[in-house]
C-alpha cells in the first residue's frame, strides 16, 4: 500500500485561473495519486487524480452515488442535492435514464443537426448585422443550445431569461446566497410543474409530453422524478454547452497556430471538439463524490467502506500515462480517449447532443468569420466566479477592419 499524507489538503487547491488546470494535480498524479482532501462543506474525502483510478471510481459498482444522499457529502457549497438522477445508482438510475436516452441517440441527434445549423446561421447573420465588437456569450453561445433544448424538451423559448437566472442556482458555489439558491430552485420547479400540467391537458410532440405519458399511462416514474428529470434536462441541456462554446473559442483564439490549422482543415472539427473537451477543465473542482460500499484498493490506497471519493476528470484528461504531451493543445491528436463527458453509468446523457452543437458552433463561426478575434485583450476577458464551472462571463469578439 502507498504511504499517504494523513492531513487532508484544502480543496480546491486554489481559486480557478481562467482555463488553466492547477499544476498541483500533475504533482499528485506522480507522487500521491489518491490523497486526502477537505472541501469547504461536508466530510473529508479521498481525491483520485489518475486516469485509471478516475475511471474505476465512475464505473465500479463498489462505488455509489446514491449513498451521498444519506451523508454529509463533500462539496463546495452549503446546499446539497439529495434527489434526482445524479444521486441514483443502477437499477433506479438505469430505469430513469432509459426513459430519455432515446431522445439523445446518435441517430436522433443527427436528425437535429440541420435545425441546429439553421439556428447557428441565423445567429451569425444577426451578429453580422449588429457589427463588431459584440459579446459571443449573449449573441451566440447561449441562444444556440437554449433554442435546441427548448424545442427538444418542449419549453417555451420566450421564458429563457427566467430559467437562465434559475439555472445559476444549480451551479452556484458562492455567487448566490443559500436563500437565493433555495428560492430559485423552488421557482424553477414550480414553473416546470405548471408546464407539466399544460402538457397533460394538451400533449405535444416533445420530450416532456413523452415523460408525462410514461408517468401517467405506464407508471414508470413518480411525479417527483418527472419534475427532477425535466428540470435537470433543461439546466444540463444548455448550461454546460453554452459555457463550452466560448471556452473553446477562447482557447482557439489564444492558440493561433492551432486555429490556423483548423481553418485549413475544417473537416477535422469533430476531432478538434474532442481535443478541446479533453483540454478544457470545465469544472472548477472534482464533484459528485462516490462512496465505497466495501473496502476497495484504489491507486495503492485502501479506501474503507463508507468513505467518499472524488474523481477529477480534468486531471485524468491530463494523465501523462495516457496522453502524449497532455499539457499541450493538439487538435490533430491521433488517440484521444478523453473522459470529458464522464464515464460509467453517469456518462453524460446528452454527450452526443453537446458534440453536435459544439461542432456546429465552431464550424459556423470559423466559416463565417475568417478573421474572428478577441474584441478585448486576453487579460480583460471577464470570467465567471462563485460557480461550479469555468467560463467567460462575457467574451467580446471582433472581425473585419478595426
Amino acid at each position: 500500500m502507498t504511504t499517504i499524507d494523513p492531513t487532508p489538503r484544502t480543496y480546491p487547491f486554489s481559486a480557478p485561473d481562467r482555463l488553466r488546470l492547477d499544476p498541483f494535480y500533475a504533482e499528485l498524479r506522480k507522487q500521491e495519486p489518491v490523497s486526502r482532501v477537505r472541501l469547504p462543506y461536508g466530510e473529508t474525502a479521498w481525491l483520485a487524480t489518475r486516469y485509471s483510478d478516475v475511471r474505476t471510481v465512475f464505473a465500479d459498482p463498489r462505488f455509489s452515488r446514491a449513498e451521498s444522499a444519506e451523508r454529509d457529502e463533500p462539496r463546495t457549497r452549503p446546499t446539497q442535492q439529495r434527489t434526482g438522477i445524479l444521486t441514483m445508482d443502477p437499477p433506479e438510475h438505469t430505469r430513469l435514464r432509459k426513459l430519455v436516452a432515446k431522445a439523445f441517440t446518435a441517430r436522433r441527434v443527427e436528425q437535429l443537426r440541420p435545425r441546429a445549423q439553421r439556428i447557428a446561421d441565423d445567429l451569425v447573420g444577426r451578429m453580422r448585422r449588429k457589427g463588431a465588437p459584440l459579446d459571443l456569450v449573449e449573441e451566440f453561445a447561449l441562444p444556440l443550445p437554449i433554442t435546441v433544448i427548448c424545442e427538444l424538451l418542449g419549453v417555451p423559448y420566450e421564458d429563457r431569461e427566467d430559467f437562465r437566472v434559475w439555472s445559476d442556482a444549480f451551479l452556484s458555489t458562492s455567487k448566490l446566497s443559500e436563500q437565493q439558491v433555495e428560492d430559485y430552485v423552488a421557482q424553477m420547479r414550480a414553473y416546470m410543474a405548471g408546464l407539466v400540467e399544460q402538457r397533460r391537458a394538451r400533449p405535444e410532440d416533445d420530450l416532456l409530453s413523452g415523460l408525462i405519458q410514461a408517468r401517467d399511462e405506464q407508471d414508470k416514474l413518480s411525479e417527483t422524478e418527472l419534475l427532477d428529470l425535466a428540470v435537470g434536462l433543461l439546466v444540463a441541456g444548455h448550461e454546460t454547452t453554452a459555457t463550452q462554446i466560448p471556452n473553446f473559442v477562447y482557447v482557439l483564439l489564444t492558440h493561433p497556430a492551432e486555429l490556423e490549422w483548423l481553418r485549413n482543415s475544417p473537416e477535422r472539427i469533430p476531432e478538434a471538439v474532442e481535443e478541446l473537451m479533453r483540454f478544457v477543465p470545465l469544472g472548477v473542482n472534482a464533484a459528485f463524490p462516490r462512496y465505497a460500499l466495501e473496502d476497495v484498493e484504489l491507486g495503492g490506497v485502501l479506501i474503507r467502506a463508507g468513505e467518499p471519493v472524488l474523481a477529477s476528470l480534468a486531471s485524468a484528461n491530463r494523465d501523462e500515462e495516457v496522453f502524449e504531451r497532455p499539457e499541450e493543445l493538439n487538435l490533430a491528436r491521433e488517440s484521444n480517449a478523453h473522459i470529458g463527458f464522464g464515464h460509467g453509468p453517469h456518462h453524460c446523457l446528452g454527450a452526443q447532443l453537446a458534440r453536435m452543437e459544439l461542432q456546429v458552433a465552431l464550424g459556423t463561426l470559423l466559416g463565417e468569420f475568417a478573421d474572428l478575434r478577441l474584441g478585448v485583450s486576453e487579460q480583460d476577458v471577464s470570467w465567471k466566479t462563485g460557480m461550479l464551472v469555468r467560463g467567460p462571463q462575457r467574451l467580446p469578439v471582433a472581425w473585419g477592419a478595426d
